[in-house]
């Protein structure tokens, strides 16, 4: 089952989470597009309006996702695209600087696949 023909862009540097997470939700039903780096990120979600949701890591080596999200909320595609930070620092207040950087909500890696999935049901159905 496609959640609502909504695709979801992964942006991660590490190829191997990219795989592993494309995999998993795949095997679900989700469409998946993927970006090592926020420029190809700003590049598919001007290009596709079908990004219903973005997974961004927040520790990349051309830009962090502190810097990211405002870029790409800036965008008239991004404005209200919600974006879920996905960050290996789960320590005390790393939730709220996500958050306050303009996520619109937080998952730790290891990526727990059953509360990503209550995630996206609250952003994409």
């Amino acid at each position: 089952m496609q959640a609502k023909g909504k695709k979801i862009l992964i942006v991660d540097d590490d190829n191997r989470n990219i795989f592993a997470l494309s995999a998993v939700l795949k095997a679900k039903g989700h469409v998946c597009l993927s970006a090592p780096g926020v420029s190809e990120a700003v590049d598919i979600i001007r290009s596709d309006s079908g990004i219903g949701i973005i997974l961004l890591d927040m520790m990349m080596p051309d830009m962090d996702g502190y810097e990211a999200i405002p870029r790409i909320r800036v965008m008239e595609e991004g404005h209200d695209l919600p974006i879920i930070a996905v960050t290996a620092q789960a320590m005390k207040g790393d939730r709220e600087r996500c958050l306050e950087a303009g996520a619109n909500d937080y998952i730790a890696k290891p990526v727990n696949i059953d509360a990503l999935e209550k995630i996206l049901s609250l952003y994409i159905g």
